[in-house]
């Protein structure tokens, strides 16, 4: 029988594996990036992580079973996993969203379930790289992926191939200052540009600072729960004060993309989360003329800076493309 054929011809099928703090995406598919079959629920860690991996091997042969296929028809499995971890030994460290997931065997429990090639990846690592295999980095050899949710993820693709540096820990461009000095950070450093463009950060200082008349306020029904969203909302229409706000974090983004630029040279610089939902006028426009004011022409007259393309359909790629990196 062949599995999953087009043209004729049987196609190698993976499985990919997404664990986030709070969502668990399952989704098997092939090297093009079609999705046969996917599933999502709440990720639930009970504390004990060799239960919580049991649950995710019964998910992972439940979907199997839904497309028909057995174990051994997969090439590889793929895990995105919030750091830190170790790729290389197939161990998760202690990540401060997976409660008890402390130095964990993740790959050993897997490939004893499935008996086939397990690879893990740091979650924006396997992000970018379902950017630059599907989304919007297609085309480009040298990619710079970051994403600003709660705080600020990155991922680089040089040379058209995932660059992890030493110690697996390249693309912490979050925990790059961007202020000596300035505001503090989770990390215990100050001046990081996550503590200006992380989603956390932001909304710390928006509780902070939004005047208690202004359009955010009204969005968010008072000052104590003001988003960045509210303030995104509010700059659409007009408001001064959350024009500001846009403004300065469009400055500091802009900051560490400098440093990005005259560090690495990419090609194309690839923003997700925040700058998705801002949109060009907001973001992506004033952010591009911010980083060719400050860089050389050299460096940014051929450079893209663009939105994430992919969506809700990111956790599911980000599993397939881990699973591309396992060697069998």
């Amino acid at each position: 029988m062949i599995p999953w054929a087009r043209g004729g011809q049987a196609i190698p099928s993976y499985l990919g594996i997404d664990v986030g703090g709070t969502k668990l995406a399952l989704a098997v598919g092939d090297a093009d990036g079609h999705v046969r079959a996917r599933r999502r629920r709440a990720t639930e860690p009970c504390g004990r992580p060799e239960a919580d991996l049991e649950r995710i091997v019964a998910d992972a042969r439940a979907l199997l079973a839904e497309v028909g296929l057995a174990p051994h028809e997969i090439a590889a499995i793929g895990v995105s996993l919030p750091g830190p971890l170790d790729p290389v030994a197939g161990v998760i460290h202690n990540p401060p969203n997976l409660p008890g997931w402390k130095e964990v065997d993740v790959r050993g429990p897997l490939a004893r379930a499935f008996g086939r090639p397990v690879h893990l990846e740091n979650d924006a690592n396997a992000a970018a790289l379902a950017e630059w295999r599907f989304g919007a980095g297609r085309g480009f050899r040298h990619l710079v992926y970051l994403t600003m949710s709660t705080g600020v993820g990155g991922g680089l693709v040089l040379d058209g191939r995932l660059y992890r540096g030493a110690g697996c820990q390249a693309g912490e461009f979050g925990h790059a200052p961007v202020e000596w000095e300035g505001e503090l950070c989770p990390c215990g450093q100050r001046g990081c540009l996550e503590a200006y463009v992380g989603g956390a950060a932001w909304m710390r200082r928006l509780r902070r600072v939004t005047p208690p008349g202004s359009r955010v306020a009204g969005l968010a029904g008072g000052v104590e729960h003001a988003l960045p969203e509210h303030a995104v909302a509010a700059a659409r229409e007009g408001d001064a004060f959350a024009l500001g706000e846009i403004e300065r974090w469009v400055e500091f983004l802009a900051r560490g993309i400098v440093q990005i630029v005259f560090g690495l040279a990419p090609e194309v610089v690839v923003l997700g989360t925040i700058p998705t939902a801002m949109g060009e006028e907001l973001c992506f426009a004033p952010l591009r003329r911010k980083v060719a004011r400050h860089a050389w022409p050299l460096l940014t007259e051929h450079l893209a800076i663009v939105p994430a393309a992919l969506g809700e359909d990111l956790p599911y790629l980000a599993g397939l493309a881990a699973a591309f990196e396992a060697q069998p």
